[in-house]
């Protein structure tokens, strides 16, 4: 779903910082890249990123051309095959310390926002798979 940059990473995107999303290359985890823009504190900024998956399935990583900031998603199986630990996380690299604060404030309500939007996603497709396995197969004679 994280990977899925054409169909589902859009929908997890918090609407009040992302303002848009844009594949350039690719479309599905490594060697993708993307374009988008973001609003934070009042300004709108343009960021354009490669993904990469160090460790296929497990930890995707988006790192701006331009500046290097890499942000992280690390998935974790939680041991029940059921539950799996998100976490988001961006390496900054801030000229002053006020700067890096500020930055990690701002951040920490966008991931906080994000992995909610995940969470229902995630439950809303699992609904829906559940839904189609109960309905059993569709047979259509033309």
């Amino acid at each position: 779903m994280i990977a899925d940059y054409r169909n589902s990473h859009p929908q997890i995107l918090p609407k009040p910082y992302f303002l848009s999303l844009e594949v350039e290359a690719g479309g599905f985890g490594a060697g993708t890249i993307v374009q988008f823009q973001m609003r934070l504190l009042g300004q709108t900024q343009n960021f354009r990123s490669l993904i990469t998956e160090p460790e296929p399935g497990r930890l995707l990583v988006e790192t701006d051309i331009k500046s290097g900031i890499a942000t992280s998603f690390h998935l974790a199986s939680l041991g029940d095959n059921q539950h799996t630990r998100l976490t988001i996380s961006t390496e900054l690299k801030s000229r002053n310390a006020v700067e890096g604060f500020i930055a990690k404030m701002v951040l920490q309500k966008v991931y906080v926002q994000e992995l909610e939007l995940i969470a229902r996603y995630a439950e809303a497709k699992a609904r829906l798979e559940e839904s189609r396995q109960a309905e059993g197969p569709h047979i259509a004679i033309t």
